[in-house]
Order: C-alpha cells, then structure tokens, then sequence
C-alpha cells in the first residue's frame, strides 16, 4: 500500500506555478488563463474568485495535479510533476485533497462507501478501523445519518459534504475546493466556512493539524474575515489582489476586480 507521508522543506512553496497557461477541462486545446506564476506556502488560505467561464475549475484542477498546464511550469511540494499517471509521484499526489464542484461522487456507492474508497486504495487500514475513519469523517462533516444513501438521494450541498469528507480521509497538507458556496443558502454556507475556518487552524479530524487551503468563489465577499490571501481570474489572467490588512482592500475593490469595471 502507499504511504502518504513525505518530508519537505517547511518553507518551500506547496503549490508552485511559473508562466503557466491554464487548459480548459473540457477542450485542452483552449486556453483559459496565460502566464500564471502563483505559489502556495504552507498555513496560507487562498480565496481565488472570477465570473462564469473565466477558469475557476481549470485553475483548480491545474492546482491539484490533474489538468497539466499547456505551458509553464507546474511544481507540487517542490516536485515538477509531468501528464499522466506515475506511481512513483503518488505519493506527494495524496497530500492534496481536492472537493469537487457538487462533490462528484461514484452513483453506484453509497455515501459511506465513497468516503472509503481513498483509504481502500491507499492505506492498509484494518476494516474496523477504516469503518470507523468513515464514521468519524461523516460525523464530522455532519452526514452520518445518510451513510447509506446513495448520492442521487440526497441534495447537491450534502453530496459536496460528502466530497470533503472523503478528501479529508487521507489526511491531506493542502486541500483545494472548487466554488464550495456556489448555489448554497446563508446558513449552509456558514457552515462551510466555519467548516474551512477550523481546518484551517486544525481540526480533530485531522488530528489538529493546520491544512493549507484554497477556495476558488463566483463571489469573493463571503471570504472576507475567512481567508487571508485572495485573487481573481479575469480576462484570462491571475491577478493577486490586495489583502485585508491594507486599506484598499474594500468590497468595491474586489468587485471592480472582478468584473473590470468601476462601480456607480
């Protein structure tokens, strides 16, 4: 089985990008941002924000590993990481957890059963034990009592609870969202927040220790007092915005950023 665990510099980037062009998930031919040079530090937590269409997803994928830039440079805990499978870069690969847009989930699983594939795959966790991973992972995300259930009977915000309860099960250094506030009400995306908030710092159950993390968001105000670095994509770049700690970093800001105009 593999292990997951690897040293590194404690000050090297996690995530490094150097003049990359972005692909588009679905034509890989077409770019959708050029000339991103972006790095990631352990203990950071990136809001990265953009309209429809701009990239959010593709710049997601390309952080996590999947998606390989057109171009440029891409660099995973110091490691260039080249397209396609190699077992032998497995490992640094399973220190990134990534929740999909609407949690991806297998439909033939059930919820528990998805949240156990990761530690079937990559562990060699005795079966009570991994049981019971699973149980403190939906505890966690609060969905025990849909166990279960199969995803296609249960709401879009839970399946993509349930998609961060098993990108947790490994235990990642980095964990990386895709729009985790898209479509949600108020309350919901509270506790996605409060959620990130708390690994951020260190929740139990990832034993306390703090996870690296970065959020990409249709909208960027939910973010503040949450994150603490932020970007845009727009206009097929990466543009790194001002951070809260300096005057300018205001709502009006940020929107103006996001959709290339002044605001009334």
């Amino acid at each position: 089985m593999t292990e997951v665990t690897e040293h590194i510099d404690e000050h090297a980037p996690l995530i490094e990008m150097t003049g990359a062009a972005i692909p588009s998930l679905v034509d890989s031919d077409r770019m959708m941002a050029e000339d991103v040079t972006w790095s990631l530090h352990r203990g950071e937590y990136w809001a990265i924000g953009g309209l429809h269409g701009t990239g959010k997803s593709d710049f997601i994928s390309t952080a996590a590993g999947i998606l390989p830039p057109i171009k440029g440079t891409y660099r995973l805990f110091g490691k260039e990481m080249p397209p396609g499978f190699v077992q032998e870069l497995l490992p640094t690969r399973l220190r990134v957890g990534l929740v999909f847009d609407g949690g991806r989930l297998l439909g033939h699983l059930s919820v528990a059963e998805n949240v156990a594939l990761p530690l079937q795959y990559h562990t060699d966790m005795p079966l009570e034990n991994l049981v019971a991973r699973v149980r403190d992972l939906l505890t966690a995300v609060e969905m025990l009592a849909v166990a279960e259930q199969h995803p296609a009977s249960i709401n879009r915000n839970s399946q993509q609870r349930v998609g961060l309860a098993r990108a947790l099960g490994l235990k990642p250094e980095v964990l990386l969202l895709d729009k985790p506030l898209s479509g949600l009400d108020p309350e919901d995306a509270r506790w996605w927040l409060a959620m990130l908030d708390d690994l951020s710092k260190g929740h139990s159950i990832v034993d306390g220790k703090p996870i690296t993390i970065v959020a990409t968001a249709d909208d960027l105000r939910p973010w503040r007092g949450h994150a603490r670095q932020f970007a845009v994509l727009r206009t097929k770049h990466f543009r790194v915005v001002t951070t809260p700690s300096t005057p300018e970093f205001t709502e009006e800001s940020l929107m103006r950023e996001m959709v290339g105009k002044d605001l009334d």
